[in-house]
């Protein structure tokens, strides 16, 4: 927030003026001034809370200027209203606060008990007991009360302070002064930080984590004194904590309560601006989706800062350290998250990728999976990382160090590998040609014979390990019945790196429908090609086609279908053949007509042959002359 606009109200004659002059003057002005002060900007000082400029109006209670306040209230950030006796002090609930409400006006107000010098009874905690809490019981709106004097120069910077306060660090978001507790998104923005700060994830900040979330969000370190008064007054609380472990949520939350409590609601703004939380206590949207540009043709994927975040939260939260994330570790590593990606539900996640026997998934499943979602949607990945608490390597960077784009690949039958980890491929086939159990033989699935027809899109990834050693992530994808609005849409082409053609080898009516799919879809030619017949442990059946699929591959001067089956071990080769092809499309697409040979060398011999035979003719002529 660049300026906090103040507008001082109250009943004439409460010393409106007075106090602005005042702070102004820094001194106060016996001359009688004007009753309604111009405007004042005062810029941004070293005392000023996030370094805001600071525009104080006066206004008039004067009937004939209602307007006017009307405009200058609905323009404010904060108001302040002052009052100095007990009549314009009966104002305050009688008059004011309603007209504020009448208007509509959803600000913080901070409360002014001014002309303190010239009341010699009482002492400030009992004007506040006395006058003002039951005021701010009964409206919430009222952020703050402090009692001044212009004639003394007392407490009149401090009101202003106040007021800043009021705009920069509300204390409204935060705690509920009737309750006298945190509010519900306060503690859940708390809970999120004392995760992230727990970096060993025991369920306990250690003095070395306090120390380190100290320097985070105030720059400066903890002394031990400071350490031990903050145990000591978690230990009143809870007297039960564990503290020599260290300070665990619960005792963190009340820390933030006795702050809120205290006055001191600008530490905790301190601490959740930190970890880029807005005054409404969401996490800003330049932190979640910070710009990430990605040039046509081309794709996102994990950086090598990225997959360490992935790698590591893995290794941290696999309790039981048997390489598998069960349910519970999933729920407590997602902990400071909205939950599963939506991405991740849509494709049915945890089926979509690598599970051990127990059904838990393993560190290639995780990484893979995290390989798709970037790969599908980049800004997902970004909010994630931001969710769990990526930190950049360098202060200047953000989550999106964690991402890179591929190198374009508009060309694609350009010779030569295309330069990306991640590729998609659309397996297309008949229905109960056996794409489902091929996508279960990817991820290591036992076979089922029972035949599921697939209604949804449905996706498979694991890693492949290329010729020479190489590893990439495939995504392997059944359209379900949204394959003709997929097949359409030419963005969702593009994004496809191969498409993989089945047809059951033993059933005569399956390789039909990869004929009237390309004919239907011409534009799929545009794609690299893979065909496979499936189910070649049984017996294989002659096509009810115009073409043998053998002859249909040749005249399109493509390679054979591969005869594969998911029952046989070499099922896995394949799934290489679908990523080299994807990653060398020059390598499935139709080849290129035969050159016609070169027929130098055969001309050559004949020219020799008949030399040879010229020069026996003679030679035999003169032998026989001679003779």
């Amino acid at each position: 927030m660049a300026t906090v606009r103040v507008c001082v109200c109250g009943d004439d004659g409460a010393g409106k003026s007075s106090l602005i002059t005042s702070l102004v003057k820094d001194v106060f002005v016996t001359n009688k001034i004007q009753s309604v002060l111009p405007q004042i900007t005062i810029p941004p000082t070293i005392g000023t809370p996030e370094n805001v400029t600071t525009t104080i109006v006066d206004t008039s209670a004067l009937p004939q200027e209602r307007n006017i306040l009307r405009k200058e209230l609905r323009k404010s950030n904060v108001i302040l209203l002052v009052y100095s006796d007990h009549y314009s002090y009966e104002r305050v609930a009688l008059f004011w606060m309603p007209y504020f409400r009448s208007l509509g006006v959803n600000v913080p107000v901070v409360l002014c008990s001014n002309k303190s010098d010239l009341t010699s009874t009482g002492s400030m905690a009992q004007v506040v007991e006395d006058e003002m809490m039951p005021v701010m019981a009964e409206f919430k709106e009222i952020d703050s009360c402090i009692r001044t004097s212009a004639r003394e120069h007392h407490n009149v910077n401090e009101v202003f302070f106040l007021c800043q306060k009021a705009v920069t660090h509300p204390i409204a978001p935060l705690f509920d002064s009737k309750e006298g507790h945190l509010k519900p998104a306060a503690v859940a923005a708390l809970k999120r930080i004392f995760y992230l700060s727990d970096k060993d994830q025991d369920g306990h900040l250690n003095d070395q984590e306090m120390h380190d979330f100290q320097a985070k969000c105030f720059e400066k370190s903890l002394s031990d004194d400071d350490l031990d008064n903050i145990k000591s007054s978690i230990s009143k609380a809870f007297p039960r904590s564990d503290l020599d472990r260290g300070i665990d949520q619960q005792g963190f939350i009340h820390l933030n309560k006795l702050f809120a409590e205290k006055g001191r609601h600008e530490t905790i703004w301190i601490i959740l601006r930190k970890y880029h939380y807005t005054d409404s206590l969401s996490l800003t949207d330049s932190f979640l989706h910070p710009k990430f540009e990605i040039p046509e043709y081309s794709s996102a994927e994990l950086s090598p800062a990225g997959y360490k975040l992935f790698v590591d939260r893995f290794l941290l939260f696999d309790q039981d350290n048997d390489g598998g994330l069960t349910d519970a570790d999933l729920q407590a590593l997602f902990a400071p998250t909205p939950g599963l990606p939506q991405v991740w539900l849509e494709t049915s996640f945890p089926a979509s990728t690598v599970r051990n026997e127990r059904g838990h998934v393993t560190l290639q499943g995780w990484l893979a999976q995290w390989s798709m979602t970037t790969f599908v949607s980049p800004t997902t990945t970004l909010a994630y990382l931001a969710y769990l608490g990526f930190e950049p390597p360098s202060p200047r960077e953000s989550t999106t160090s964690a991402l890179k784009t591929t190198k374009s690949r508009k060309r694609r039958r350009r010779p030569g590998r295309v330069e990306r980890n991640v590729v998609l491929c659309y397996v297309l086939g008949a229905p109960a040609s056996g794409k489902s159990s091929l996508l279960d033989a990817f991820l290591n699935r036992p076979f089922d014979s029972l035949y599921h027809p697939t209604i949804k899109p449905r996706t498979a990834v694991n890693s492949v390990e290329l010729q020479g050693g190489k590893q990439c992530y495939l995504i392997l994808e059944e359209l379900g019945e949204l394959e003709p609005a997929i097949l359409e849409n030419r963005a969702k082409l593009d994004a496809c790196d191969l498409i993989c053609y089945t047809y059951d080898s033993s059933d005569p009516d399956s390789f039909s429908h990869i004929v009237s799919l390309r004919k239907k879809y011409p534009h799929l030619d545009e794609l690299p090609a893979i065909y496979t017949a499936l189910k070649a442990d049984q017996d294989k059946t002659t096509q009810r086609s115009e073409m043998q699929p053998d002859q249909y591959t040749m005249g399109l001067n493509m390679n054979a279908p591969l005869h594969v089956s998911v029952t046989w071990h070499s099922i896995s080769e394949l799934f290489v053949t679908l990523a080299e092809a994807a990653t060398n499309p020059l390598l499935a697409f139709p080849k290129s007509e035969e050159e016609a040979p070169d027929r130098t060398g055969v001309y050559i011999a004949l020219g020799a042959t008949a030399c040879a035979a010229l020069a026996a003719a003679m030679i035999y002529k003169r032998v026989t002359n001679a003779s």
